[in-house]
């Protein structure tokens, strides 16, 4: 049992060793690995002005579109989410899952479901 607690407990400490001696880059790419393993509860709000005119729920990422022959970034991300039509932050009868572009251009918000 102590042996256990003890290769545990070294486990632990050799991965903070080695978390603390990568670049902040490397550590937010293991925090995507790890988000995109997992999937996170995102929502992705897309405003008007100062008002929400759309909003996706349950959300697992939102990609960066690349282009076919060169591989280079579009101007454009994509996703599936659950459209929230009449915007009450949940998921209701009737509401589906649908794909989703946005333009870098939109003026959006993505975040973690506080629900």
């Amino acid at each position: 049992m102590k042996t256990i607690a003890m290769t545990r407990l070294l486990t632990l400490g050799m991965m903070a060793i080695l978390l603390t001696s990568c670049t902040q880059e490397q550590q937010n790419k293991i925090s995507r690995d790890i988000q995109n393993w997992t999937g996170t509860n995102g929502v992705l709000e897309i405003y008007a002005g100062d008002k929400v005119v759309r909003r996706f729920l349950k959300i697992d990422k939102i990609s960066t579109a690349l282009g076919t022959d060169d591989g280079k970034p579009r101007a454009y991300r994509y996703g599936y989410g659950v459209l929230d039509e009449n915007l009450n932050m949940q998921v209701d009868p009737g509401e589906k899952k649908v794909y989703f572009e946005i333009s870098d251009y939109t003026n959006a918000v993505f975040f973690e479901n506080p629900r």
